[in-house]
């Protein structure tokens, strides 16, 4: 199958780096064409880009700026500059245009998506090209910016930190997580009767409507069992597991791990209450020679939890997509646990000349069919 030459304008930013590194799993499907965002200061480098491309998916913009007007004038000049580049370079790619449902509401942001919408359909008609305009629900989702992204991200950020969050508004919120809209657009890249067609309006469908107060709620009871107590809490929907996922990606790993357990010893030994359950899982335990390393890969949905019990070891983290390896010792001497954040290659060696005992726990049954395991070396 010929792969597909997708480019992402935005590509460093909160979707735009979810979106690359989901069609990065799959290099069979996909030829990603890398972006800066400097290439809008740069006609011929933008033409250039728009020319390799057969899918442009459009997420560089403008959300929050001390001046309203430069938010409306700095996402239509974007716009305007896409299209210029293509008709420059005789592209004919498909255009996705991540719009919002602020187009609804009478504010700047959602103007400049409309009528930045407006500018691609015409563009589209005119160049007989396909195009998908995009009206997605707020987003969410580990890594997204404080005070930038999403309330989510804004809150999580102030209880980790030891602030308390205010609710000013609390109005209802319709959400989806941004697994799942990338999820989406890949599926829609790849729906090839869509290629050539023009979809002005293609709406995103929630995946949850909530007050911003539970949501606030909710997030303060993370704190409180999981930060607090070591406790994972109970989830009770694919939304609470995402909400939890992007909670915990706010966590300041050198801070807070690695979490020591308390240690009952008497004449026969020591009993350690290893994992906490509000919620279901998978518990396992494994030895390891010494010298020997496990893992090398990482998880987008699964929560898991390495405890070290006996004997030594290292644990080296890497979020996927950076450079920086964080690294814990963990000795028997001292049981004590981490938690593997999503989008983190980890591993764990025995450097110690002793065999290595360690107990593993993860949210969710092994699927042959889906394991949702990527090996990548830390």
């Amino acid at each position: 199958m010929k792969k597909i030459k997708v480019g992402i304008t935005g590509q460093p930013g909160f979707i735009g780096t979810h979106l690359y590194n989901l069609l990065n799993l799959h290099p069979n499907s996909f030829d990603l064409i890398a972006f800066e965002d400097r290439f809008f200061d740069d006609e011929s480098i933008l033409g250039e880009f728009t020319g390799r491309c057969d899918y442009i998916v459009h997420l560089a913009a403008v959300n929050r700026h001390h001046d309203p007007n430069e938010i409306f004038s700095k996402n239509i000049e974007l716009v305007e500059k896409l299209i210029k580049a293509m008709s420059r370079s005789g592209s004919r790619a498909h255009v996705i245009f991540s719009s919002s449902t602020q187009e609804e509401r009478n504010n700047v942001y959602g103007q400049s998506k409309k009528e930045g919408r407006k500018l691609l359909i015409e563009w589209a008609f005119r160049n007989k090209s396909g195009f998908s305009g995009l009206v997605i629900p707020n987003v969410f989702g580990p890594f997204g910016r404080p005070y930038y992204n999403s309330v989510i991200a804004t809150f999580s950020h102030q209880i980790i930190i030891g602030e308390e969050p205010n609710v000013e508004i609390d109005a209802d919120l319709n959400l989806i997580f941004v697994g799942e809209l990338t999820t989406k657009i890949k599926e829609l890249i790849l729906n090839e009767p869509l290629r050539n067609k023009i979809n002005e309006y293609y709406p995103i469908e929630s995946q949850k409507q909530i007050s911003v107060s539970k949501i606030l709620s909710r997030l303060k009871t993370f704190d409180g069992q999981y930060l607090q107590q070591g406790i994972i809490p109970s989830l009770q929907d694919q939304f609470d597991i995402d909400l939890f996922n992007t909670f915990r990606s706010y966590i300041k790993l050198k801070k807070h791990f690695p979490v020591k357990y308390l240690v009952n010893q008497d004449d026969r030994g020591i009993f350690v209450e290893t994992i906490k359950l509000n919620t279901g899982g998978q518990v396992s335990f494994s030895t390891t020679k010494p010298g020997i390393t496990r893992g090398n890969h990482f998880h987008t949905r699964k929560i898991e939890r390495f405890a070290v019990i006996k004997g030594e070891a290292l644990i080296q983290l890497r979020r996927v997509g950076t450079s920086e390896i964080i690294e814990f010792h963990l000795s028997g001497q001292h049981p004590s646990f981490v938690d593997m954040p999503v989008w983190y290659t980890h591993n764990i060696t025995n450097i110690g000349d002793t065999e290595l005992l360690t107990i593993f726990w993860i949210n969710e049954f092994y699927d042959e069919s889906d394991p949702d395991t990527f090996y990548e070396k830390v």
